[in-house]
């Protein structure tokens, strides 16, 4: 795990190139504490900073082939390396057992088609001499980043994180008005689009390739996923063939040559992630969660302990606290770079500090939810439609469909989401199901309330919803299981994992996520969607998968909380409430201090008006005028 950037293009060669380079790397020196390196040509000059996991003594990047035409920079992990070293590299004399020096043989086999044959987290640059050609990928959900910026020269630079290029005189500290209105609607940014005018991001699953000196790089996507479902398996086929992407999954994230752990909160994720990974060692695995002594609602770590006690882990846990919120936020958004997606982001963030203490590489449950179906807003939606169904005896899914009586029994999950329940059947009843799904997602209610004029002028929450149809509505799939969760998938998950990647990173932490292995992905878009939400029950598949080896209380459990943090109670205290004020003083002119204000006295629940105004407003001050310094 890595953090790469570099300039490419004439300017390159110029001596000032490596002042830039290395002011870059500087700002990434979190990524990489092991190592560094810089390697300039005639049209590139690329630095990388390291953080050695596997053959820690070898691996020095940026790396060239043995004739000097290939240049790489890598940051991420091939999580099969060997593999492709036996299948397609086994004339190759190799100098180290790491999977830089596989990827760059693999280029030189089969050029940029190597992407195709990759298994891991990766973002990558590298330069060929022999075609003048530059290329970058991203892996196939964007859980390593990258991102761009082209100068008015025609220079591209590229780095791991935004604050490595706007560390450059060069890289402008803009806002992007419209992707302020696309944040302000969902509280992420859509397709290549970041928070910072000049500045994008090459999305997952795609790759650049560029010939110096050409307008503008190309961009393509070399993977997505197709919904051509199979009705013929069996479920016991499908629970076989699962079971064994699981397990392969997981035993080749356990390649490390580093200490090694998991995340572990208690959910049916973490705790498939940490059963498996039990299985697979020798020594027993130390886990870490954490928890808040608020009250029950806020601590899931008895379940974190059963789940220990089954495979006889190790746990360490954290309680974070108001002061520790008050103290660490500004650093979190410092590192994330751009406003974040939740209130999680401080939760993890803490976790991740404790597990860097003891441990190198950390194994987590990230996307399960979005691949296997597990939020609450998916049986909402069902339910819906369920009902639309049964009033006008009509099925238009057909074999897609929930159906009402099927529901019922997975209806006590939805305890604890009145709320969501009362604002979603409030308005547009039976409306199509874009407009349904969009309102279930919408973080904007009551938005306008609180705008400054200036920014209420230019707000457009019906620009986003067409944008957000782009993505909803694709033309193959069919089920609205499949369309939620697809458009998760390409939206909202990019933004958790950005968060991943950042709060670990924060501590040179590396973090795999085995739950988003392409091949798992590929296998559930041909599943029936009545495979994965049947009768309403999310992730039931997943559950027949596991419920072999984990407890029953974890797979049984019906009481999701997704590591929640008591901001409410937090905001009944003075220290929370000034914490708030002095950083919602309006610096930014997109809110209106007043009403802002009232926002902090009025709202008994802290809900997500406050912290997406407490985001963008903390952002403003600490990146984008103090470019994350």
């Amino acid at each position: 795990m890595c953090g790469i950037c570099g300039i490419v293009g004439p300017r390159a060669k110029n001596s000032e190139a490596r002042t830039s380079v290395s002011v870059m790397m500087h700002a990434l020196a979190h990524r990489g504490p092991d190592d560094e390196g810089c390697t300039q040509g005639q049209e590139f000059i690329f630095g990388h900073r390291r953080l050695a996991i596997i053959d820690p003594a070898n691996g020095q990047q940026p790396l060239a082939s043995p004739d000097k035409t290939v240049t790489l920079v890598y940051n991420g992990e091939i999580y099969n390396h060997l593999e492709l070293r036996a299948s397609h590299l086994s004339h190759h004399v190799f100098t180290s057992n790491c999977d830089t020096e596989t990827l760059l043989h693999l280029y030189q086999e089969v050029g940029p088609d190597c992407v195709n044959l990759l298994e891991g987290m990766f973002a990558f640059a590298l330069y060929d001499s022999r075609r003048n050609l530059f290329m970058a990928a991203r892996d196939h959900f964007g859980i390593k980043p990258l991102y761009l910026h082209q100068s008015t020269d025609g220079a591209l630079f590229f780095a791991s994180e935004i604050k490595a290029l706007i560390a450059l005189p060069e890289v402008p500290s803009i806002l992007d008005p419209h992707a302020l209105n696309q944040y302000l609607v969902l509280q992420y940014c859509l397709g290549d689009k970041t928070m910072f005018k000049g500045v994008t991001r090459l999305e997952p699953g795609c790759m650049l390739l560029w010939t110096p000196g050409q307008e503008k790089p190309a961009t393509s996507r070399y993977w997505d996923v197709a919904y051509n479902i199979d009705f013929d398996r069996s479920e016991g086929e499908w629970i076989e063939e699962l079971t064994f992407l699981l397990e392969d999954s997981v035993r080749k994230r356990l390649r490390s040559d580093v200490a090694l752990g998991t995340y572990l909160s208690g959910g049916l994720d973490s705790s498939t992630v940490t059963g498996l990974a039990s299985r697979m060692t020798q020594n027993p695995l130390t886990c870490f969660t954490g928890k808040f002594h608020e009250g029950p609602q806020f601590d899931e770590s008895h379940y974190a302990r059963t789940v220990c006690s089954s495979f006889g882990c190790t746990l360490q846990e954290i309680a974070p606290t108001l002061d520790d919120f008050i103290n660490t936020m500004p650093e979190a958004i410092r590192m994330m770079d751009e406003p974040a997606a939740g209130p999680g982001l401080f939760a993890q963030y803490m976790v991740s500090d404790l597990a860097s203490k003891d441990v190198k590489v950390v194994l987590g449950g990230q996307g399960g939810d979005e691949l296997f179906g597990g939020y609450a807003r998916y049986l909402v939606a069902y339910l819906e439609q369920s009902l639309h169904g049964s009033i006008m005896e009509t099925q238009k899914e057909g074999r897609h469909i929930v159906t009402l009586k099927s529901i019922i029994p997975n209806m006590p999950s939805l305890k604890g989401y009145e709320s969501m329940l009362k604002s979603f059947f409030s308005d547009g009843l039976f409306d199509s199901v874009d407009r349904r799904y969009f309102s279930l997602i919408d973080r904007s209610k009551g938005l306008e309330k609180i705008l400054s004029p200036e920014f209420a002028h230019i707000f457009n929450r019906e620009q986003v919803f067409e944008e957000f149809q782009e993505v909803f509505n694709r033309d193959d799939i069919l089920s609205f299981f499949n369309k939620m969760t697809h458009y998760d998938q390409k939206t909202q998950l990019p933004a958790l994992l950005h968060v991943e990647d950042r709060v670990s990173m924060a501590f040179s932490l590396e973090s795999r996520v085995p739950l988003l292995d392409h091949r798992i992905a590929e296998l559930l878009s041909s599943m029936p969607p009545s495979m994965k939400l049947k009768g309403g029950e999310g992730k039931y598949i997943l559950k027949k998968c596991v419920e072999k080896f984990l407890p029953p209380s974890v797979v049984g459990r019906k009481d999701k909380m997704g590591f929640p943090v008591p901001l409410t109670d937090w905001m009944k205290k003075p220290k929370m409430r000034e914490f708030l004020k002095q950083h919602l003083r309006g610096g930014s002119g997109i809110f209106d201090q007043k009403a802002l204000c009232s926002a902090i006295d009025k709202e008994a629940p802290f809900g997500r008006l406050v912290w997406g105004a407490l985001c963008i407003e903390m952002w403003h001050e600490i990146c984008l005028n103090g470019r994350c310094a």
